[in-house]
């Protein structure tokens, strides 16, 4: 039994849970749950013991200086608590943390003891994987769930998947044979563009839960974040005529897959959204954004290193993670196999149907 103390009794909570790791790539998800904390001032309240879960030659812990006392932070995974105010308030279990490298089923079960002691109604698990789509449209954002009543009745991808998986949708299954409702969004991050931050990714993550929960995220500085991304890539792009060509046909690629999206239902989704961000009383939540909101649109982002070096991207019909601009970091290593988890189309498929090298 997990006993809480110092937390109040919780207002229609939801988990809102992210891992960094295979599951994160350009750490898109685990910054849409830091977002949180920070905008809504979350409190830790728990911490999972790092000896349980963790190999510490995998994830190393880090030495400080605290006024001149030498400490050390262990790699772990912590729970803090936020509460939405508005007309409605609602409170928020945010989980944050790396991809256990071990005992995956005692950390599913440790979350899930804290979900039942805190009378949590939903689970939401934020992902992002390597695709092959290009950084000059709307992120794609797809949301799969085990439980088909779920599926029909918040417009959820029932998953199909069959391969290999990671934390993320471990802790899915878990909820659904604990029978709580469990939710994972997934952004397809481009393969040729996917190092860390990606600000753009983020934002349709933080977009696609605001759609879910009904709650108005305040965005803070992402929108800039991402218009200066996508300003970087732009301009990655412009000077190397092959990276140009291939991100021309990963455009024509997508454009024409979604051709019938274009429909009256989809034009309506985005009014409706810009309505609520634009009208104070739409909804609970934080104040809306002002001037310059953006939603995952296609003229946002930024790129940290546009340093020489790069590698070219593959033909369009040899996809894959190579193809990164910039030094490889070790964060882009962990995430090398996840380079063939889009179609064609550029869409992302959590459900692992293009190669199983992903999680639903």
């Amino acid at each position: 039994m997990i006993e809480l103390e110092g937390v109040p009794e919780l207002i229609d909570p939801v988990m809102v849970a992210a891992f960094e790791g295979w599951n994160d790539a350009g750490d898109a998800a685990s910054t849409a749950v830091a977002h949180l904390d920070r905008e809504w001032k979350g409190e830790v309240f728990a911490a999972l013991d790092a000896e349980d879960y963790y190999d510490f030659q995998v994830n190393r812990p880090t030495v400080f200086l605290d006024n001149g006392v030498r400490k050390i932070t262990w790699p772990t995974t912590r729970l803090s608590v936020v509460r939405v105010g508005g007309d409605k308030p609602r409170d928020l279990v945010l989980v944050r943390g790396i991809e256990p490298s071990m005992r995956w089923r005692s950390f599913c079960n440790e979350l899930l003891g804290f979900a039942h002691e805190l009378g949590v109604e939903m689970v939401v698990i934020l992902g992002a994987l390597l695709g092959d789509t290009p950084h000059t449209r709307p992120v794609p954002v797809s949301g799969v769930t085990s439980d088909p009543d779920l599926a029909r009745t918040m417009d959820l991808e029932e998953t199909r998947y069959e391969g290999p998986t990671g934390i993320v949708g471990i802790l899915q299954e878990a909820c659904t044979h604990a029978g709580v409702p469990a939710v994972s969004l997934w952004a397809a991050v481009p393969h040729y563009v996917s190092q860390p931050p990606n600000p753009k990714a983020t934002l349709a993550l933080l977009n696609r839960l605001e759609d879910l929960i009904g709650l108005r995220i305040p965005l803070g500085e992402l929108p800039e974040d991402a218009r200066a991304w996508q300003l970087g890539v732009d301009q990655l792009a412009a000077e190397d005529s092959e990276v140009a060509e291939y991100v021309q046909t990963l455009e024509e690629a997508r454009d024409t897959a979604e051709l019938p999206e274009a429909s009256g239902e989809a034009i309506a989704r985005e009014f409706e959204r810009y309505l609520r961000r634009r009208d104070p009383g739409a909804g609970p939540g934080a104040p809306g954004p002002g001037p310059g909101v953006a939603t995952e649109g296609g003229d946002t982002s930024y790129l940290r290193d546009a340093a020489g070096g790069r590698t070219r991207p593959p033909k369009p019909d040899q996809p894959g993670p190579e193809a990164v601009p910039g030094v490889e970091s070790p964060a882009e290593a962990a995430q090398d196999d996840q380079g063939d988890q889009a179609g064609p189309d550029g869409r992302p498929r959590p459900d692992g149907e293009d190669g199983g090298s992903e999680e639903e």
